[in-house]
């Protein structure tokens, strides 16, 4: 239980505590949506609608690597698509739930600032110096999967969708509303994904996973994670690979995580043995 000042609190002001943690956290994302709503041309202009784009950075990456390796196939929305609005509120609700995630994405590190401030009264002082830098190290990653999401994810899963076809005789014009959500969810999906290893993390200290567990099932993790790269990116080894390579590689740091604290509780249980002797 966490301490106040007259001792210990009771579970309503718990509640009461979490609920202005939580107040706290709103107030920052709408503070950020609303600002993000304010710029909301240079949001839509030069990130959402950038990656369809050729002259995304991306793209001309492929673009270069297509020239280089003499392989067309590999180039990547060289034909940009044309986005169209078929409702009446369409683009201003657009840019209401654009600005939103915006203003979640932009929060983030706040709100998890706030959510540590709530837990860690309950935490002893030396667990509360061996997760120092927790709100940094998990900001961090959300903040690399989303960039990870929208530089490689985002632009692979807009030429597969917007060029795929069933038949020459249909004409892809994609729905605004369509398109800025398939970059938002990938955006928010792969900083997600990215917080693997600080998951790790956390389960490992309430011993729910080990390493036992995670290499057992190392075999089960390649297989979901190369169906996620094929869902994600277009039909090609290359783009599949590009995706699965980092992917897996969370999942390998996550053991190694996952193995020093096992080490370190270890070295805590054989402390304490050796001061009770």
């Amino acid at each position: 239980m966490k301490k106040g000042k007259q001792g210990e609190m009771s579970f309503l002001q718990h509640l009461e505590e979490l609920r202005w943690h939580i107040i706290r956290s709103a107030m920052a994302i709408m503070f950020f949506a609303i600002l993000a709503f304010i710029y909301d041309k240079i949001i839509f202009d030069y990130i959402l609608i950038a990656p369809k784009n050729p002259s995304f950075f991306t793209n001309r990456v492929f673009a270069h690597l297509a020239e280089l390796l003499h392989s067309p196939s590999i180039r990547i929305n060289d034909k940009p698509f044309q986005i169209i609005n078929i409702n009446m509120s369409g683009q201003f609700q657009a840019d209401m739930w654009i600005s939103l995630i915006a203003g979640f994405i932009l929060a983030f590190p706040f709100v998890i600032w706030e959510f540590w401030r709530f837990i860690a009264p309950a935490l002893h002082s030396k667990e509360r110096q061996n997760a120092r830098g927790a709100v940094l190290a998990i900001s961090g990653l959300f903040f690399t999967g989303v960039l990870f999401g929208y530089y490689l994810i985002v632009p692979l899963s807009i030429h597969f969708l917007g060029t795929y076809s069933v038949s020459d005789q249909i004409l892809n014009q994609i729905n605004l509303s369509s398109y800025f959500s398939t970059i938002a969810s990938i955006a928010l999906a792969s900083g997600l994904i990215f917080e693997l290893p600080a998951v790790a993390y956390f389960l490992a200290k309430i011993d729910i996973i080990n390493t036992s567990f995670l290499k057992k099932y190392r075999r089960h993790a390649i297989i979901i994670i190369l169906i996620v790269a094929a869902i994600i990116t277009p039909p090609d080894v290359f783009s599949q690979t590009l995706v699965a390579i980092p992917l897996y590689l969370l999942y390998e740091i996550s053991i190694l995580i996952v193995a020093v604290v096992q080490r370190n509780r270890k070295k805590e249980a054989k402390a304490a043995e050796e001061s009770q002797e």
